[in-house]
């Protein structure tokens, strides 16, 4: 891919930052900062958890490799507005959104996008009325973090609300979420198109945050192994549960399929992870983009942007 270095003008790459993802993103940052340099371009990293954000007012644009809190949520976004600097990925409201599981829900089944069932759970809530509502096993989660951190599988009620207790200390906001078993599933986007399915197999219970960063032994399949035109289907459903929340640039859309092959929509990530175990590269690279093409495919977005309110 042809690169005009100087149209991008001096970048920032943003990771770090002081949320319970921060060692995932410096890995990505890294990544993301090394294959910038090595195409030309004038790219510098730049922590918020250790640098002001009034330092942003000497670059351009910014590439955004921030994930969770005050990097993925919205927060960042808005401030990189108020400087009218350029940035990667969704806006402020789709950014919060996505971060939320719980209005992401609400957005999707308003919409008729099908994701797995839930229960909000709160101090009051009772644990037999969450297995009666959602049947054994389920899966408790925090609704604003991410990388699996203070997820638990249930399967047995004597267990929920320990679960809850768990998740609780990462976010005040906590779902019990159906359990959907017919396999684990993602999406990539990459501007108006849907990058081939990537199949997750993890060899733990489920693909928690050891199977996602720590081991090697996370099956990754692409092709996926779905038939062409259900493949297809799924993208297009992709998408549109994508623009649904207002998200735009790039991410990744997860979803699960249950045994008769029905897909369920459960979270999007609009900062994705860009490691070496990271699933949007991945997806890329079956669709013909290596590393280096990928994140100036991203960051060539910023050039037909400035600072956005969505």
């Amino acid at each position: 891919m042809s690169v005009d270095q100087k149209s991008f003008g001096k970048v920032a790459v943003l990771f770090g930052g002081r949320s319970g993802e921060r060692a995932v993103s410096l890995k990505s940052g890294a990544a993301v900062l090394a294959a910038l340099q090595r195409q030309g371009l004038d790219a510098h990293a730049f922590d918020p958890a250790n640098q002001p954000l009034s330092d942003l007012k000497a670059f351009d644009r910014a590439f955004i490799a921030l994930h969770g809190r005050y990097g993925e949520d919205g927060t960042i976004q808005g401030a990189l507005e108020l400087m009218d600097i350029p940035y990667t990925g969704s806006g402020v409201m789709a950014s919060a959104l996505g971060m939320d599981k719980w209005r992401t829900k609400l957005l999707w089944t308003a919409a008729g996008v099908t994701t797995p069932n839930y229960v909000l759970m709160d101090d009051s809530t009772h644990a037999e009325n969450v297995v009666t509502a959602l049947g054994l096993p389920l899966f408790i989660k925090p609704a604003n973090e991410g990388s699996s951190i203070g997820v638990s599988k249930v399967k047995q009620a004597g267990d929920v609300m320990a679960a809850y207790a768990l998740a609780k200390q990462s976010d005040p906001l906590v779902i019990a979420e159906q359990f959907v078993g017919g396999g684990e599933y993602t999406v990539g986007i990459l501007g108006e198109t849907a990058l081939p399915i990537v199949r997750i197999v993890p060899k733990n219970e489920y693909y928690d945050y050891e199977a996602k960063y720590l081991r090697d032994d996370t099956a990754y399949l692409c092709p996926c192994g779905l038939a062409a035109e259900q493949e297809k289907q799924i993208q297009a459903d992709a998408l549109q549960a994508f623009k649904v929340l207002g998200c735009q640039g790039w991410g990744r859309v997860d979803f699960l399929m249950d045994a008769a092959g029905k897909h369920y929509f459960l979270e999007v990530n609009t900062s994705p992870g860009m490691t070496d175990h990271s699933l949007v590269p991945m997806a890329a690279k079956a669709a013909g983009l290596d590393f280096e093409a990928l994140v100036i495919r991203i960051l060539q977005q910023t050039l037909s942007t400035d600072a956005r309110s969505a």
